[in-house]
């Protein structure tokens, strides 16, 4: 299946196809020099068999984690183009989640002022939601995308066979990421994921409709000016969490899955809550609130002493507020601490 994202010269194609890895060259220009960047979490067949269609192919592995998506990284890739002489011409493909597709794209869109990026997302969450829109970023003093910058990919391939090595934690809080999809747009996926009861069997349609929600939200907000910021639900409180949680005890996902509650009714949250635990996503988090306070004052959708937030009232609606930055305190502490 492809699904075009309509924007204008930046427009591209998500090719959603069991198999699709092993027939990248026939699907993205390899004819060049690529710069393969995955992490150690990732099977190294996947990268091996990009690189192995490639004409000219580095591969770069950096560690798994968060962590990972630092100007340490980004400068080193840099330096990895320049050490390979990579030209204009040349090109930057990610294997791997929502840090290696960040972190490569970033790289990608400076370097040169600019090369070809491809991205092959090996997590259900990059599937969904990271890999596509153009939004790329790596972390600075702690703050989650902080430098970054918005730049279309050329293409991007998903293959749901890859999820078949991806673990049962990682898996969920991909979920998360459909769940909060559903939430706000779609109650008929919301419904799929409550009644599912073989997820592997219904992962091809949840992928499939997750993508299209966000391909026709990009396309009317590429920049994040407006709609768009509806992709945000979970992730002004989500984001905080993930800030303040140092050693790097919950995932994105999970993250993501807290900050939704607060941010929904309470018959909202009475059919989320069953969703959550159903997926193994937490519902309670241990935080200190002054401190999640203090990363919400950095969020990049601060005006001012203002916040826009997003909170679903019903379930496939939402509602845009925008609140005092220092009123989160009531959201926060909504239910989600221990």
């Amino acid at each position: 299946m492809i699904i075009t994202v309509n924007l204008g010269e930046q427009s591209y194609d998500i090719v959603l196809e069991r198999g699709a890895l092993g027939k990248a060259s026939t699907l993205l220009n390899l004819e060049r020099k690529v710069l393969v960047v995955t992490d150690s979490g990732v099977p190294k067949q996947y990268a091996e068999t990009v690189a192995s269609q490639c004409k000219n192919a580095y591969i770069v592995t950096i560690e798994q984690g968060e962590k990972s998506k630092c100007f340490d990284n980004y400068t080193m890739l840099l330096k990895e183009l320049l050490k390979n002489s990579f030209t204009r011409t040349d090109a930057v493909c990610a294997v791997g989640g929502g840090v290696v597709g960040d972190l490569a794209g970033f790289v990608a869109s400076s370097y040169m002022r600019g090369i070809d990026f491809y991205n092959i997302p090996t997590t259900f969450l990059s599937q969904v939601d990271s890999s596509i829109g153009g939004k790329v970023a790596i972390d600075f003093e702690d703050v989650k995308n902080i430098v970054g910058a918005f730049y279309q990919p050329k293409k991007v391939i998903i293959d749901p066979d890859v999820l078949k090595t991806l673990d049962k934690r990682q898996l969920s809080a991909g979920i998360a990421e459909s769940i909060k999809m559903a939430l706000t747009f779609d109650s008929e996926l919301f419904e799929i994921l409550e009644k599912t009861s073989d997820f592997e069997k219904d992962a091809d349609v949840i992928i499939e409709r997750s993508l299209k929600i966000k391909r026709d939200v990009v396309e009317k907000d590429p920049k994040e000016k407006n709609l768009r910021r509806v992709l945000n639900y979970g992730h002004t409180i989500g984001h905080a969490i993930e800030s303040e949680n140092e050693l790097g005890q919950l995932l994105h996902g999970e993250c993501v899955a807290l900050g939704m509650i607060p941010m929904s009714s309470e018959s909202v949250v009475e059919r989320l809550i069953p969703v959550l635990e159903k997926y193994s996503l937490p519902t309670k988090v241990k935080a200190d609130p002054d401190t999640l306070i203090s990363y919400v004052f950095h969020d990049k959708k601060m005006s001012g002493d203002e916040i826009t937030v997003i909170f679903c009232e019903n379930v496939g609606s939402f509602e845009m507020r925008k609140i005092k930055a220092t009123d989160i305190r009531k959201y926060i502490d909504g239910g989600i601490l221990k």
